[in-house]
């Protein structure tokens, strides 16, 4: 994301104020300074007072969307500067202010071909504006400055923080979260929906960071507890909290929160309905509140300077101000003391510690992936390659061969599953039954199924896994395959689910009467349907594997191709391909 620069006489930072016109704008400053009064000049520069020369021609109008929270703030300033008939480029600005959800505006920024109605976006965070750029896809986003910030932690009513410890008792992020939901205190704990909310995915993501070498289990672990009590927002969020007396299951007694969002809480809650605030150890992540430029390339040089005068007036004290009685910390995260005591923060909570590293895009989207997959439940066709030569030897392994290897990773994975995600298994080769290349083993359905003797699907699943042998003499056939699963999987698409295909194989296509790969690859894009998406993981085993094709196969659709050199690895990267496909699934 680059930074953009501005005509000076519009700059936003220093960088952006080195021109000649700086020099124009001193001898200017001098003379209204001898005319009317330092304190009046300031005024004028800033675009508090009404300006003498009347506006000229029609309104500028700049459209601004901002995440809700900070909304207020931003629609306050522009009728300020409406008042104030703050001019750019001599014609006086009309800027309107629009309160949209961030994960929203970055769905639909993320869209090629976009054509946004604004110019201005203040998301919440800049984890979204990441996401937008990842990959190149989107619409082109410059981050000029950040606004203000607002560090998230977990916020509890004060009965909950008492069985905590609070405030004495302090908690890096692991041990909160780990605390909060276990036997000792058993609290109801709530979150927004990462996958819409920045507040809910940066606390996700900073348990994550905190889980060490068993990051992934443990995150994955508590987020399988917290989709329990899971809203669909920030506002859905604070209002699980009761309002009552009366003990009803479906509130939360704790959740993660923003400091400002505890801030305007607390502003309006009595006594017993305050939060009390946990400020995690080792540096709290933070909303940043960036101010960004959309589609600049495609924006007019005069929107682009009414862009920039607009946010000068929003960084002006006066603004800055307005930030701080609403509940939102400096950009750089300063600690204010009476804000965070008013959000319910109290020493020895660690409320002064400077914001952690922000995270990056791809570690956002990887965790997003892991909690969609976990939440969501998964429906996977595993499809597994049986041709002669997965009956190679792996070197190194004693006696192992490719299949071995391959089957034994399916099963340690298949612990990774719950009993209500729907996994099933077919094998490929050539003329398995017939003519066709393939064969389903067992049917795609819930792990916790049972048979009529008492059999789970787990177990038969596992079974099936170790039985898998390689075909003597078997070729590959990989293309026909490829399609009849992918069909297969969009035809009984299950909604609310994580649909998916992973393809195992170690060779290439070896059926000359199979379909072509460019006929492969039209028939795969014909079949993807939107409304009922299917991801296609597609792993390569192996030095003969064609990682190539794979990739073919999987791009098609929209999926992903990894190559796997050590066999060893497979467990691993089946893990990593599920989750990467799941954060995929979660931003589109």
């Amino acid at each position: 994301m680059g930074r953009h620069s501005l005509p000076d006489a519009y700059g936003t930072d220093e960088a952006v104020l080195r021109r000649s016109v700086r020099g124009r704008t001193v001898v200017i400053a001098t003379a209204l300074v001898l005319a009317i009064g330092a304190g009046a000049l300031v005024a004028v520069q800033a675009g508090l007072l009404p300006q003498d020369d009347p506006c000229a021609g029609a309104d500028l109008e700049l459209a601004v969307v901002a995440s809700p929270d900070i909304a207020p703030v931003v629609r306050k300033t522009a009728e300020r500067a409406r008042a104030a008939e703050l001019k750019s480029d001599g014609r006086c600005l009309d800027i309107e202010v629009s309160a949209r959800p961030a994960a929203e505006v970055a769905q639909a920024l993320r869209t090629k071909d976009t054509r946004p109605d604004f110019q201005v976006w203040i998301p919440d965070s800049s984890i979204w504006t990441g996401m937008v750029t990842a990959g190149g896809g989107g619409a082109s986003i410059d981050e000029v400055t950040r606004l203000a910030s607002s560090p998230v932690g977990m916020a509890a009513l004060r009965d909950g923080a008492r069985k905590l410890g609070w405030p004495e008792k302090t908690y890096g992020w692991a041990e909160l979260t780990d605390a909060a939901l276990g036997d000792g205190a058993g609290l109801r704990l709530g979150t927004a929906d990462p996958a819409v909310s920045a507040t809910g995915a940066l606390a996700l993501t900073a348990m994550h960071r905190a889980g060490g070498k068993d990051a992934d289990t443990r995150t994955a672990a508590t987020a399988k507890l917290l989709s329990d009590r899971v809203e669909p927002g920030d506002t859905a969020v604070l209002a699980s909290l009761p309002d009552s007396g009366l003990d009803d299951p479906k509130d939360n007694d704790a959740l993660f929160l923003s400091e400002q969002a505890a801030f305007r809480h607390n502003a309006g809650a009595n006594t017993g309905g305050r939060l009390d605030m946990f400020y995690p150890e080792g540096g709290t992540v933070a909303l940043d509140y960036p101010y960004t430029i959309v589609d600049n390339d495609a924006m007019a040089m005069d929107r682009v300077r009414a862009a920039s005068r607009f946010q000068r007036l929003l960084t002006d004290a006066r603004t800055t101000g307005l930030l701080r009685r609403q509940g939102f910390r400096s950009p750089e995260g300063r600690l204010d003391a009476d804000l965070a005591m008013a959000a319910g923060g109290a020493a020895p909570q660690p409320f002064d510690a400077p914001p952690a590293e922000p995270p990056a895009p791809d570690e956002v989207a990887s965790v997003l992936g892991m909690w969609t997959v976990t939440v969501q439940s998964a429906r996977l066709t595993t499809v597994v390659d049986v041709s002669g030569s997965m009956g190679e030897p792996v070197p190194g392994e004693a006696g192992q061969t490719r299949m071995d290897v391959t089957k034994n990773a399916l099963i340690q994975a298949l612990s990774q599953f719950t009993g209500e995600d729907e996994i099933g298994l077919w094998r490929f080769s050539t003329r398995l039954e017939g003519e066709q290349d393939y064969e389903e083993v067992t049917g795609t359905t819930r792990l916790a199924q049972r048979t009529d003797d008492g059999t789970s699907h787990r177990e038969l699943l596992a079974s099936a896994f170790g039985g898998l042998q390689p075909v003597p003499d078997g070729a590959t056939g990989l293309y026909d395959t490829a399609l009849a699963a992918y069909e297969r999987q969009v035809k009984e698409y299950a909604p609310g689910r994580f649909n998916a295909v992973v393809l195992l194989t170690d060779g290439a296509n070896e059926d000359p009467g199979s379909i072509s790969a460019a006929d492969l690859a039209a028939r795969l894009r014909e079949t993807a349907d939107p409304e009922r998406p299917v991801g296609l993981i597609a792993i390569g085993i192996g030095p003969d594997a064609d990682i190539e094709a794979c990739g073919r196969i999987a791009e098609a659709v929209g999926g992903e191709s990894y190559r796997v050199t050590d066999p060893k690895e497979i467990h691993a990267v089946l893990l990593r391909a599920v989750t990467d496909a799941g954060a995929k699934a979660a931003l589109s």
